[in-house]
């Protein structure tokens, strides 16, 4: 069989935790920041988990994660 390939992207946009979930950033928060308010930009710094629905769809991206 030959090696399964990563997705680049999905590489860059997720990370694995210890406990097996996926790890993601949270999104609108590059551009257009002037009209959203500080609280807003402040919430969106952290970070969160996926979903469980998506668990899977971003395994099958990451094989070796």
């Amino acid at each position: 069989m030959p090696k399964l390939k990563t997705n680049r992207g999905a590489a860059k946009r997720f990370a694995r935790t210890a406990t097996g979930k996926f790890k993601r950033s949270q999104s609108h928060a590059r551009h257009i920041l002037t009209k959203k308010s500080t609280k807003r930009k402040r919430h969106l710094r952290s970070g969160s988990l996926v979903h469980a629905a998506d668990h899977a769809a971003v395994k099958q991206l990451l094989p070796y994660a």
